[in-house]
């Protein structure tokens, strides 16, 4: 069960590391769109497209589709479990209109605060599908630890110049994102099957986007041209790639580890692009660095609760 959890936890940075990729790429394609919405639609429907091939080609996304397709037809799957693809959709829009301003950095600090709040409250009601996780003193220090850095990260950033708006939007991401994980765990648990929970996030996702992409063109009209630069393109693999693994970690992880694993990799990871491609409103590398230190020992106080005796 420790190897297990260790080998989970290592998923939890991976998830991390994926996130601000992610959200880099996701910003940089809206940004050279001139229009995040089409570019969220984008991204998340080709992660859907990865998903159906996925799905066709392997038998264990063969099974999980006949599964949920068996719920469906019975009416035993609830239709809560079947909408965490809203809150992916939000996450993706909103990287798409905010990352190329404010800054891989200053965004993923926004996500993290979101993500320590909700999953305290969501690991404390039971919604995860590890149940009621027990809301100990070393997990509530931890993610206060986390959101220091938080507080660190904004304080020393150039925030005066950017729309409150801007700043807001990543903290609803990040309460969205601990919601997501433990419901497509739970469903993940229903189906049996990683994969087609991901795919079932994907699809819900990808509907949405499509339409606000669509609104949003009948309004002001489409992108002049798409840019040719293929790692653009790679966002849906990206989130691909992390929610398969959340759904498959937060059964052993519960919702706050998990997310506070994925601080640890998105701060890293924001750090280093935020040095190699600066924005105006991306906090300096020392002060990334300072608080990622910050957020690694929250995440280890959290992870490794000294032992009662």
């Amino acid at each position: 069960m420790a190897a297990h959890r260790t080998l989970a936890m290592a998923g939890a940075v991976a998830i991390g590391v994926l996130t601000a990729v992610q959200a880099r790429v996701n910003g940089s394609l809206g940004a050279a769109l001139t229009d995040g919405f089409v570019a969220a639609a984008v991204s998340f429907g080709s992660g859907l497209l990865i998903l159906v091939a996925l799905s066709a080609a392997l038998p264990a996304g063969r099974r999980g589709v006949v599964t949920l397709a068996h719920g469906l037809r019975l009416r035993t799957l609830p239709v809560w479990m079947l909408v965490g693809g809203l809150a992916g959709a939000f996450s993706v829009a909103t990287q798409s209109l905010t990352v190329a301003v404010i800054g891989v950095s200053l965004f993923t600090v926004g996500m993290v605060a979101g993500q320590a709040v909700s999953a305290l409250v969501l690991d404390r009601i039971g919604y995860g599908p590890a149940g009621v996780v027990a809301v100990t003193v070393s997990r509530v220090v931890g993610a206060a630890i986390a959101v220091a850095a938080v507080l660190l990260s904004v304080a020393g950033s150039p925030v005066n110049s950017v729309p409150w708006w801007m700043l807001l939007l990543p903290f609803l991401v990040g309460a969205g994102i601990a919601w997501q994980q433990a419901t497509n765990g739970r469903l993940r648990q229903r189906v049996g099957s990683a994969l087609t929970a991901t795919a079932v996030n994907f699809a819900g996702g990808t509907i949405v986007l499509l339409v606000a992409a669509a609104v949003h063109v009948a309004i002001v009209g489409a992108p002049a041209a798409f840019p040719a630069e293929p790692w653009l393109y790679i966002g849906g693999a990206c989130g691909v790639a992390y929610i398969f693994i959340g759904a498959a970690v937060v059964p052993y992880t519960g919702v706050l580890l998990m997310g506070l694993g994925a601080v640890v990799g998105q701060l890293l990871t924001s750090v280093l692009l935020d040095a190699l491609w600066p924005t105006t409103a991306s906090p300096g590398v020392l002060i990334g660095l300072t608080v990622s230190a910050v957020a690694l020992l929250g995440a280890a106080i959290a992870v490794f609760p000294r032992r009662r005796r």
